[in-house]
C-alpha cells in the first residue's frame, strides 16, 4: 500500500485514446487524456507534454498499469494480430525518464479496472457492477458485487464489439463514432432490420472484430443506414437488458454501477430504472479512465471523488458577464476556463454554449462544427429547474450527460431536442461547477430561458481544447468568441 505522501500514476495507452491519472493517497491531482496535449483525437499513445505536466505534482513511485499485457498478448496471438507483445516498462522509457526516477510498474486486470474506476467513485458502499466494452485481456462483460467478480463473458462474444461492427458498417469509425451511430437511430425503423441483425450478426457465431462491412451489400441507401442503425442500438438495448437483469438477479442489489465503453450509451441508459433503484456512472467510463481505475483497483478503496473538473488549468475567474452578454448578442460564445474536464464530453469548462431558441441554431452549430444535420445537441441546466423542462421528477441528477430523457416543449428549445424527441440532458449546482451555474443563473434572470445548448469546444477533427493556445485557435478559426 502506497504511504500517504507518495506520489502513483495510473496509466492506460497503446489500445486507445490514452490517458494519465496522479493520485497522492486517496486525492485525485490531475487526470487528463493524451489527445489534448498532443492534438490527435483519441491518441492512443501518451504524450511527452502530458508526462511533463504531470510531473508538476512530481515523481511517482509506483506506476499502475490498466490491464496484464502478458494475459493480453495470449488473446492477440490466438485473434492473429500483429506484433501481440507490448512490454510497459519498455513502451514508457519513450516518454518518462524511468532510469532517473525508478517507479515501481504494477500490471492490472483490464475489467477489474473499470469496475473500480467507477465503483470507488460511487456514492455506494455496496453495489452490483456491470461492465461492458470491446474486448480486455480476454474479457468482454462482466458483473461484479462490491468488487468480487462473479461472472465474465469471454472474447469474441462481445456487445461492444458488436455496436463497433455495426457503427463500421454504417460507413462510420469504429471505436470513435459509436456515438453517431447512437443519433442515427432515431431517424430509423428499429424493427425493420431487427431480426435479421439478431440472427444474421449477433447469433451467427461470426467474431465481430474482423467486422461486418459485407454484410446486406444491398443495402446502401441513406435511409437504409438510418434503419441498420435502429435495429443495431434495439438488439443492442435487448441484450442490455438481459445482462441488468443478470446483475441484479445475482447480486440482489438495488444500485448499479456501469463502467466500460458500453456505459456512454446514454439512450440505452435510459432502461437502467426498470431493473436498479439508483445508479452510477463515472464520466470517463472507457478506457481512459481507467488510468484512475487502475490505481483504484490497487489500493482497494474509494477516492476523494470531486467530479471531472481534473485536466489542464486555464487559471483565471469563469466569465459569466462576457459569456451572457455574447450569447444575448449573437446566441453563441466558447468558454475555456479552469481544469479541462476529464471524459469524452465538455461539461462547462470547455464548452460551446448557445442560445436553445429559435430554428436555426440547431444548423448554424452543427455547421460551425462541420458535423451531419441530423446529430442533435444536450442541454444544460441548473438542477433545480430540470422537472421545469423535462419529464424528469425533481431530484433528477444527470451531471455527465449520461441519460436520455423527452423534453416538455420541443418547439420553444429546438436546438436541444432530437428528432424522437429526447435530450441528453446535462444537470449542473452550485457545487459542481460555480461558474457554469452563475452564468446559467444569470442567462435565466435575462432572458426567461433557464437552459443553454452545450457542446464540444473543439475544431471538426480534433480534441476538445485543452489550453489556452488551443482556444485562440478555434475563436480565429470559426469567428466565434472564447472566453
Amino acid at each position: 500500500m502506497d504511504n500517504f505522501a507518495d506520489i502513483v500514476w495510473g496509466i492506460s495507452a497503446a489500445t486507445h485514446d490514452a490517458s494519465l491519472t496522479v493520485m497522492q493517497g486517496n486525492t485525485i491531482l490531475f487526470a487528463s487524456h493524451s489527445e489534448r496535449f498532443t492534438g490527435i483525437k483519441n491518441d492512443k499513445h501518451l504524450s511527452k507534454d502530458l508526462v511533463r505536466y504531470a510531473l508538476r505534482w512530481g515523481h511517482p513511485t509506483k506506476i499502475y498499469w490498466y490491464e496484464d499485457p502478458y494475459w493480453k498478448a495470449t488473446r492477440k496471438i490466438f485473434a492473429g494480430q500483429k506484433r501481440p507483445w507490448l512490454n510497459p516498462k519498455e513502451y514508457l522509457k519513450n516518454f518518462i525518464e524511468l532510469d532517473y526516477i525508478q517507479p515501481e510498474i504494477i500490471y492490472g486486470d483490464h475489467h477489474k479496472s473499470h469496475a473500480a474506476a467507477s465503483y470507488y467513485t460511487s456514492p455506494f458502499t455496496s453495489a452490483a457492477i456491470v461492465v461492458a466494452d470491446a474486448i480486455g485481456e480476454w474479457t468482454t462483460t462482466s458483473i461484479w458485487h462490491n468488487m468480487k467478480c462473479l461472472k465474465r463473458w469471454y472474447y469474441p462474444k462481445s456487445l461492444g464489439l458488436f455496436y463497433s461492427a455495426m457503427t463500421d458498417r454504417v460507413g462510420l469509425k469504429p471505436n470513435e463514432d459509436e456515438y453517431i451511430l447512437m443519433g442515427m437511430a432515431a431517424y430509423g425503423n428499429e424493427w425493420k432490420y431487427e431480426a435479421r441483425i439478431r440472427e444474421e450478426i449477433l447469433e451467427s457465431g461470426l467474431n465481430l472484430h474482423k467486422g461486418i462491412k459485407g454484410w446486406a451489400p444491398e443495402l446502401t441507401t441513406e435511409q437504409d443506414l438510418f434503419d441498420i442503425a435502429a435495429g443495431a442500438q434495439l438488439v443492442y438495448e435487448e441484450e442490455f437488458c438481459k445482462l441488468l437483469g443478470e446483475a441484479a438477479q445475482l447480486t440482489g442489489e438495488k444500485n448499479v454501477v456501469l463502467s466500460g465503453g458500453c456505459a456512454l450509451n446514454c439512450l440505452a441508459n435510459r432502461l437502467i430504472p426498470q431493473y436498479f433503484e439508483n445508479n452510477w456512472i463515472m464520466p470517463n467510463p472507457g478506457d481512459a479512465g481507467s488510468s484512475l481505475g487502475a490505481i483504484l483497483a490497487a489500493k482497494d478503496s474509494y477516492c476523494n471523488w470531486g467530479g471531472p473538473y481534473l485536466g489542464y488549468n486555464i487559471v483565471k475567474p469563469y466569465p459569466i458577464e462576457p459569456l451572457v452578454k455574447e450569447l444575448k448578442s449573437t446566441g453563441l460564445a466558447g468558454v475555456a476556463n479552469g481544469p479541462a474536464e476529464f471524459g469524452p464530453r465538455a461539461l462547462g469548462n470547455r464548452s460551446l454554449l448557445a442560445d436553445p431558441r429559435g430554428e436555426t441554431m440547431k444548423a448554424k452549430v452543427n455547421t460551425i462544427k462541420n458535423r451531419q444535420e441530423f446529430r442533435p445537441f444536450a442541454p444544460v441546466i441548473r438542477q433545480e429547474d430540470v422537472s421545469k423542462v423535462f419529464n424528469v421528477e425533481a431530484d433528477f441528477v444527470s451531471p455527465y450527460m449520461q441519460y436520455i430523457v423527452t423534453c416538455k416543449f420541443p418547439d420553444k428549445y429546438p436546438a436541444i431536442v432530437h428528432k424522437d424527441g429526447t435530450s441528453r440532458v446535462q444537470t449542473v449546482t452550485r457545487k459542481e461547477n460555480a461558474g457554469l451555474y452563475d452564468t446559467l443563473t444569470r442567462w435565466y434572470e435575462d432572458t426567461g430561458c433557464p437552459l443553454l445548448l452545450n457542446t464540444s469546444l473543439n475544431i471538426k477533427g480534433q480534441p476538445i481544447v485543452n489550453n489556452e493556445k488551443d482556444a485562440e485557435k478555434f475563436a480565429k478559426h470559426y469567428g466565434v468568441k472564447v472566453f
